[in-house]
């Protein structure tokens, strides 16, 4: 039988994230829910089962207090059918199957209901994984897995799809936070609760030149005014439990009036 590759150490990941520093380490969290909370506003829409899929649901208790909040294990605790929105909050990027959290997550939702991800893209901690990869080759002479791979937002849309959920949209906002030095940097990733815990990392210490050289890297390659950036990309997904009531595309050929005229432009035909 085949099994999901076991990408993410989730023993691991829980000792992290229990010692993550919720009072500090929190800020991307509530920059996320600040961002859900803008976009449910625009939505015609009243929720009242909702459950979220968080790591942190002291965060998000916050703001859905009557919420069923679980966490991200790999079954989710949540029943068929029950909700009519689901968020899957800043966590994906750690799901060794994210498309099967996806599909869980819809199949606990009641039909029409709203699934809403905010998860990590790729563009998040480029500056970083660079200046570790080049340090790393350059000592070590090769490389090790030191930040979680994080999906494009091409990919991860299209996992909305996979997941069979209708309307899918995906939509990124990228943001840049500044550190005084690099060390700063991993700090705050340790409160976050968002080190290194990838199944095929080193399982011995990395050596300080290691760290010493990334560090210089960093601050030369990327470094302004005396200050660091960390590019965090946060991507949105969103998509419908499927209903008759929502709109369908129209039959290929179907149209019953020409473009040309509906924007008043004069059409000229192609050669054959």
């Amino acid at each position: 039988m085949q099994t999901t590759p076991e990408i993410v150490d989730r023993k691991s990941l829980s000792l992290h994230r229990s010692r993550a520093d919720r009072d500090k380490g929190m800020f991307l969290q509530k920059l996320a829910f600040d961002d859900v909370q803008d976009r449910l506003s625009l939505v015609n829409r009243d929720f009242t089962n909702v459950a979220v899929v968080s790591p942190f649901p002291e965060v998000w208790a916050a703001i859905f207090p009557d919420a069923r909040v679980v966490l991200d294990t790999d079954l989710l605790d949540l029943e068929p059918k029950s909700f009519d929105l689901v968020i899957h909050a800043l966590c994906l990027h750690w799901a060794n199957d994210p498309v099967g959290q996806i599909i869980q997550c819809h199949r606990a939702l009641k039909s029409d209901g709203l699934f809403m991800c905010v998860t990590f893209g790729g563009q998040t901690l480029t500056e970083l994984r660079a200046a570790l990869g080049q340090a790393e080759s350059e000592e070590r002479n090769g490389l090790s897995p030191r930040v979680v791979p994080m999906g494009e937002i091409r990919d991860l849309g299209a996992l909305l799809q996979r997941a069979g959920l209708a309307l899918p949209v995906a939509d990124s906002v990228p943001m840049k936070v500044t550190y005084k030095t690099p060390w700063h940097l991993m700090k705050d990733l340790r409160a976050m609760g968002e080190t290194n815990a990838l199944s095929g990392r080193l399982r011995h210490p990395t050596g300080k030149s290691v760290f010493l050289k990334a560090a210089s890297l960093y601050e030369s390659e990327f470094g302004e005014d005396g200050r660091i950036p960390a590019t965090f990309e946060l991507v949105f997904l969103t998509g419908w439990a499927p209903d008759e009531s929502q709109p369908k595309p129209l039959r290929p050929g179907s149209a019953s009036a020409r473009l040309a005229e509906a924007l008043g432009a004069v059409e000229t035909p192609l050669k054959d």
